[in-house]
């Protein structure tokens, strides 16, 4: 059975070697083939002098030789940091500076973006252009991406237990902080997802989330669990998604609640098995509009946080009984609520969820004094010896029901506090999106002399047109307790602005709304 990542490809190519693993823009690679094309890059990593544990950098959009190169960095026994390919010159430039990238992979496009930074990462000493062109750096070797070839040089040994991915978080709350995964992490993943989606060798799985995600790296890296296809796709616009799923059989699909609110205003046809939910919860209506467009499709609405990869989902069969819950703990792993104090949650009482097992990541990379803020030690509970066992504190407010299931209230960083309430930004989007009178929301607290904070709405209309405030503000007085009813809804046009990973960047809006409070 595999043990680290790489071996998911390798173990598939021997089960199956023929059978399709990677489609991109009309190319298919067997597993066979994409076996082939991962140890050439390891080979052309050792070549370039990659010691075991050092960084490998992937700067480029979705294309087989990112895919290559990924895989190639595990199987060469570096790490692999792949890097959101809409950030800029800056943002790369402080990634491969934090974690010390001694080789990038890039696009010689790519490369002339760079050009400014790349004086400032001391410690890069490769470059590896995929694709036409070339380039000359002082002081650091350029060459060309081999697709076949080997190395005198054998992989560095690694076990599980070492590091195979550093996933730079989207910076919401200050500058990214990588994450570090050991192989073991992204194994345990990888089987416990694909476990219940129950996915198999005859699925097809349309990715089009950011490979820096790790929702989006989770796409291949289930897909190749259980020998799947995998089809990349650097979408434009939410209806080429949707044109893809018809033309390429797609039967599974990932999004984050903006675009599925996107894609659940279009029309659908192929055939999709199922589709997933994370980075943030799906507003009921989009749920509904989705499940009305895609009756065959199952739904799986999913919690998870980068430091542990996945944590809950919930099972399809209970979508229409409780659909504002994120589940139950996803094979694997344990979900604890907790009170301040350590203590245990009763049903019904907000907690801090707390997630332990074998997803737990490693920490984040450099930065012990953070590390030590958010992965804590859990006693053994079981009694007899006591051995710490590393947790990881999510920061986000939970509550379990009855019958053992979670719902979300809100993050830690987000929930607003007025009138001395603690109010969850979900609650009041849901009570705007079910009026259906809006496309995009969000909630946002702003500093008030008087509540504390204010609740502040930035809205985008529906596509059916201009959107009513007085109207949506006497539903919100309608459906919500006075302290969490809206002071004010702001009407943007177009779609709110995106973080890297696709989520709407609550950050950037609640700054610029504080930059207009106060302003004269």
């Amino acid at each position: 059975m595999a043990e680290l990542l790489h071996e998911l490809i390798y173990d598939a190519a021997t089960r199956a070697p023929d059978d399709d693993a990677l489609v991109f823009q009309g190319q298919v690679l067997s597993y066979s083939e994409l076996g082939s094309q991962v140890e050439a890059a390891a080979c052309q990593l050792l070549d370039l002098g990659l010691s075991r544990g050092e960084r490998v950098a992937v700067y480029l959009e979705k294309r087989i030789e990112t895919v290559a190169a990924i895989f190639g960095a595990s199987r060469a026994g570096g790490v692999f940091v792949p890097i959101n390919p809409i950030l800029k010159a800056e943002q790369v430039a402080f990634i491969m500076k934090d974690c010390n990238v001694r080789i990038l992979v890039t696009s010689n496009d790519r490369l002339a973006l760079l050009s400014s930074v790349l004086k400032d990462c001391h410690d890069l000493h490769s470059i590896i252009l995929v694709g036409k062109g070339e380039a000359s750096l002082q002081g650091i070797e350029v060459v060309s991406m081999n697709a076949s070839g080997g190395s005198s040089k054998k992989p560095h040994p690694v076990i599980n237990a070492d590091m195979a991915a550093i996933l730079y978080t989207s910076g919401s709350t200050g500058k990214p902080k990588g994450v570090v995964l050991s192989h073991h992490n992204m194994m345990t993943g990888a089987r416990s997802v694909s476990q219940y989606l129950e996915n198999n060798r005859e699925d097809r799985i349309l990715s089009v989330l950011p490979l820096s995600f790790d929702y989006g790296l989770s796409q291949l890296t289930t897909a190749f669990c259980v020998g799947a296809v995998s089809v990349l796709m650097n979408y434009l616009l939410p209806r080429d998604i949707v044109k893809a799923v018809e033309k390429e059989n797609i039967t599974g699909l990932a999004a984050v609640p903006p675009l599925w609110i996107q894609l659940a205003q279009l029309e659908w046809k192929g055939h999709l098995r199922y589709f997933t939910n994370s980075g943030g919860a799906m507003p009921k209506a989009t749920l509904d509009a989705l499940r009305e467009r895609l009756p065959g499709a199952k739904p799986y609405l999913m919690y998870g946080l980068t430091e542990a990869f996945r944590s809950t989902y919930l099972p399809p069969e209970e979508v229409e009984r409780r659909p504002d819950s994120i589940g139950k703990a996803i094979p694997g792993a344990e979900i604890l609520v907790l009170r301040e104090d350590g203590s245990p949650c009763v049903p019904g009482e907000p907690g801090e969820l707390v997630h332990r097992g074998g997803l737990v990541s490693m920490g984040y990379w450099n930065d012990p004094q953070k590390t030590a803020e958010r992965f804590k030690p859990l006693p053994n509970r079981e009694g007899g010896l006591v051995i710490p066992e590393m947790a990881v504190f999510s920061g986000d407010t939970v509550r379990l029901d009855e019958e053992g299931f979670l719902y979300f209230i809100g993050r830690r960083d987000e929930m607003i506090k007025t009138s001395g309430y603690r109010v969850s930004p979900t609650e009041v989007e849901e009570v705007i999106y079910s009026s259906e009178m809006v496309g995009e929301a969000v909630a946002l607290g702003l500093p008030h002399a008087v509540l504390g904070q204010e609740i502040v709405v930035i809205a985008t209309p529906s596509k059916e047109g201009a959107l009513d405030v007085e109207l949506l503000l006497a539903q919100c007085r309608n459906r919500l307790p006075a302290y969490m009813v809206p002071s004010r809804i702001h009407v943007r046009q177009g779609s709110l602005p995106r973080n890297p990973n696709g989520k709407i960047d609550r950050k950037s809006l609640a700054i610029e709304l504080a930059g207009d409070q106060y302003s004269p």
